[in-house]
C-alpha cells in the first residue's frame, strides 16, 4: 500500500510539474504557484492597492509604485523591490526573507513586526520609516541606523527609536 501511494504521488508530482511548465526535476511548490496567480494582476502602479497577505514570491517588483498600499501580512521572500515606491504603505508583519529593497522609497512606511532576515537596504530612503519590532540582519539594522531620521506620520515612532539604533 505504501508503494502504492508512493508512485501516484510522484505521477501526480511530474503531471502537476509538467502542467506548470517546469521540468520534472524542478518541482514548484503550492506557494510558488499561488505566487504565480498573485503576480499576474500586478501592474507597476499598484498605488494605494488592499494587497493584504498576497504572496509576491520571487517577484519582480524593481520600480513598482506601491506606495499607500495596504500590504499588511504579505509575502515578499526572494522579491527585487529595488527602486520601488513604498511611501506610506503599511507593510506590518510582512515576510520578506531575502528580499532587495536597495534604493527604494520607505518614507513613512510602517514595517512594525515585519521579518525581514537577509534582506537588503543600500540606498533605502527611511525617513519616518517605523521598524518596531521588525526582525533584521543586524549589519543591516546598523546601515541603516546612520541614515535614520523623522518620526512616521501615522505611528509617532522615531524611525532612529524602532530600530533601537544606539
Amino acid at each position: 500500500m505504501a508503494r502504492l501511494l508512493a508512485a501516484v504521488f510522484l505521477v501526480c508530482a511530474v503531471m502537476v510539474t509538467t502542467l506548470a511548465g517546469a521540468s520534472p526535476g524542478w518541482a514548484i511548490t503550492a506557494p510558488e504557484l499561488r505566487s504565480q496567480r498573485s503576480l499576474q494582476d500586478l501592474q507597476p502602479d499598484m498605488h494605494g492597492r488592499d494587497l493584504k497577505q498576497q504572496e509576491f514570491l520571487k517577484a519582480e517588483l524593481a520600480g513598482f509604485d506601491l506606495s499607500g498600499a495596504d500590504l499588511r501580512g504579505a509575502v515578499f521572500n526572494g522579491s527585487n523591490l529595488q527602486q520601488s515606491n513604498l511611501q506610506g504603505a503599511d507593510l506590518e508583519d510582512v515576510v520578506a526573507y531575502a528580499s532587495r529593497f536597495d534604493g527604494a522609497d520607505l518614507r513613512d512606511a510602517v514595517l512594525r513586526n515585519a521579518m525581514l532576515m537577509q534582506s537588503h537596504f543600500a540606498g533605502a530612503e527611511i525617513t519616518g520609516a517605523d521598524f518596531s519590532d521588525a526582525v533584521l540582519d543586524l549589519p543591516e539594522q546598523k546601515a541603516l541606523c546612520k541614515r535614520a531620521c523623522g518620526s512616521n506620520s501615522r505611528t509617532g515612532i522615531s524611525t532612529r527609536d524602532s530600530l533601537a539604533c544606539r
